[in-house]
């Protein structure tokens, strides 16, 4: 196969920068590697970035945390964002515990975790089977279903770490987000009803069996969503609430740990 030309390149970066691509060069090196060196791969692959699609549906692949994880066309693209979210869940999840990665996608939190803690057993749960084909291409166990719909009664009680990147966009707010990720990325793994929280509210709602005491709870979140998730968790059995921000220092998920039931009833509302 012809190796690539220089006015391929350069082409290629002058269309990816006319098309808004802030990181145009760096762009360009994903797509040679995927165009594996013929010129008119190249600009085909060029043409479809320009048009907004995601460059790891492209590509086939991102790097998320280190770990090198494959996305389907159609599945939702793990953000940078989410990595604090992850490599914490991953502190927090003992050598031999129990994970579940709630929501999981392409799998990528599940696989950071897999890959911190490999005597762990980690669980991604996916109720969209594209995206839990996808997981489980990224060697991630997949329960298909509804939130904890397929996770196995046997786990009850003795998880230590649940994590969620769910639907939290606010519907009223779809409209403001990027053209390109309107146009191309699900709409279900974005949309969380009228206030952000229909999703995380019913995973709020089902989360403390699963957990065992002392276990820890992860949300992302965004915007105005923190008071009213902090509120949920104490109210479903939770204490030691902390707000995660980024590093521009906005809101960016919330943990919490597991109360234990005795000291539950015991105290009224936990700390």
């Amino acid at each position: 196969m012809p190796g690539l030309s220089k006015t391929a390149l350069s082409e290629a970066v002058r269309r990816l920068r006319a098309a808004g691509c802030v990181f145009a060069e760096e762009e360009v090196v994903e797509l040679t590697a995927a165009a594996r060196g013929d010129d008119d791969e190249l600009a085909a692959l060029v043409a479809r970035r320009t048009t907004g699609e995601p460059l790891a549906w492209i590509t086939g692949t991102m790097v998320f945390c280190g770990c090198l994880v494959s996305v389907t066309a159609g599945v939702f693209v793990p953000r940078w964002q989410s990595e604090p979210l992850a490599l914490r869940a991953a502190e927090l999840l003992p050598p031999g515990g129990r994970a579940i990665d709630l929501g999981t996608g392409s799998g990528a939190i599940a696989c950071v975790l897999r890959d911190r803690r490999p005597g762990a057993l980690v669980l991604g749960t996916e109720r969209d089977a594209v995206a839990a084909e996808c997981a489980r291409r990224n060697g991630v166990t997949v329960a298909e279903g509804d939130l904890f719909e397929g996770v196995p009664a046997s786990w009850k009680g003795r998880v230590d770490v649940v994590v969620a990147v769910l639907p939290y966009v606010p519907t009223g707010e779809m409209a403001y987000l990027p053209r390109d990720v309107r146009a191309f990325e699900p709409i279900s793994a974005l949309d969380g009803g009228e206030d952000g929280l229909v999703v995380v509210r019913r995973a709020v709602g089902e989360l403390r069996e699963w957990l065992r005491d002392g276990g820890h709870a992860l949300f992302e979140i965004g915007g105005e969503q923190p008071e009213p998730l902090i509120s949920m968790l104490k109210k479903a059995g939770f204490g030691s609430v902390r707000l995660m921000s980024d590093a521009d220092g906005d809101p960016r998920g919330v943990e919490a740990v597991a109360v234990s039931q005795g000291s539950h009833r015991g105290r009224g509302s936990p700390r």
